[in-house]
């Protein structure tokens, strides 16, 4: 059992001088939330949990250390969700002596959540949390998919210290490690090394650039719904919407992107953890950021809070909830099985290897180009990495 009072510094908050909207209509009537006059007592039981961890230590984006409570002012303001939420926010993580220290707690943390089901919705802070969450994930999944939203891939080519521009060697060079897939939502060319694209090729991750995300978005949602965990880095917004982070590019998604995307990781039935990182109050113009953060919150609850869960039920045949197409292919030996839900209209493909049935988000256009005899390039890719 973890005691509150041993990792969290309460929520404290000042009261915003002007809302739009009555207390009672507010978000913060959704949550319970770890206050001084109000602790909680235990964090498990929940739906889903809110950590701040206010530490900018390990990147040269100094300040996003004081991002979480600039967010919350903001995020406790919008509308409130409908129903019960079975939402907590824990406070802030307390900050180590060390890096190292932050990090050995939020993995504290991050496991306990895992083993009583609660979803982690991180606030940084900065990516380099993200190795901490691996070894989490690492230790519970056999296997995990990570998803991150971000303007560059995280890796350095020469060899130089790990920082939160330079962590995912530590995840994809581990040894240790569970990752299974990783996918780059919105990554733009000419602020990438080539080398690096190239090598993450050859392992077969997906990384769809912002041009290939912004001519189809929805294509982009069958990649959230298979993704453990999944991370946005602030600086994949254009500068114009989003000023408060240190390598902003004039590029980038537009807010309303942004948060559509946040609201398919939150349907997505086999996430664990998500996190918003590398919001940097000190560089933020009249709020603005830390106002889309806080949007790109709202949207990613309100969603979580609408759910399915159908991944749970995909292989029962007499569920009634499911429907199943044999496509046949040219120069394919077996047909392609693709399954859609009759709720919600997401479509799965049945992936069949080593005797073992898994199945692997898809949408219906790759069903229509599979009827056109052209094999997805999700199933290609997955066959690659089994």
């Amino acid at each position: 059992m973890i005691n509150p009072d041993d990792y969290f510094e309460p929520v404290s908050i000042d009261k915003p001088l002007w809302q739009n909207l009555s207390d009672h209509s507010c978000l913060s009537h959704n949550l319970t939330i770890n206050t001084e006059s109000n602790p909680l007592a235990r964090i498990d039981g929940f739906k889903l949990a809110i950590i701040g961890v206010p530490d900018d230590r390990r990147s040269p984006n100094k300040g996003c250390g004081s991002a979480p409570d600039r967010i919350r002012e903001n995020l406790y303001m919008l509308s409130r969700l409908s129903g019960k939420s079975g939402i907590a926010d824990l406070g802030n993580l307390k900050k180590g002596i060390s890096f190292e220290d932050t990090l050995a707690a939020l993995k504290d943390v991050l496991a306990f959540l895992q083993e009583n089901g609660t979803m982690a919705l991180i606030l940084g802070g900065s990516s380099a949390l993200v190795t901490a969450i691996d070894k989490v994930l690492s230790d519970r999944e056999k296997s995990y998919n990570y998803l991150t939203v971000d303007s560059r891939i995280d890796l350095i080519s020469e060899k130089k210290e790990k920082d939160s521009f330079n962590y995912l060697g530590d995840l994809i060079y581990n040894k240790k490690t569970t990752l299974y897939n990783f996918t780059v939502v919105g990554y733009q060319s000419y602020l990438n090394d080539l080398q690096v694209i190239n090598r993450f090729r050859k392992l077969n991750f997906d990384l769809l650039r912002i041009g290939e995300v912004r001519d189809a978005i929805q294509e982009t949602e069958p990649v959230f719904r298979d993704s453990h965990l999944v991370t946005f880095d602030i600086s994949a917004v254009r500068l114009s919407d989003a000023p408060g982070t240190f390598a902003p590019s004039p590029n980038g998604f537009y807010s309303e992107e942004i948060c559509l995307l946040a609201r398919y990781a939150g349907l997505s039935d086999n996430l664990r953890i998500f996190s918003l990182l590398e919001v940097n109050p000190l560089l933020d113009n009249r709020n603005q950021t830390c106002a889309l953060a806080a949007q790109i919150i709202w949207f990613f609850l309100d969603s979580f809070t609408q759910k399915q869960n159908e991944s749970l039920i995909l292989g029962r045949d007499n569920s009634g909830r499911f429907v199943k197409y044999h496509v046949s292919v040219k120069d394919m030996d077996e047909d392609l099985i693709f399954i859609k839900s009759t709720i919600t209209n997401r479509w799965w493909i049945e992936l069949c290897e080593k005797g073992k049935t898994s199945y692997i988000a898809c949408s219906y256009r790759d069903y229509l180009r599979a009827n056109e005899n052209e094999v997805p390039q999700r199933w290609m890719r997955a066959i690659a990495r089994s």
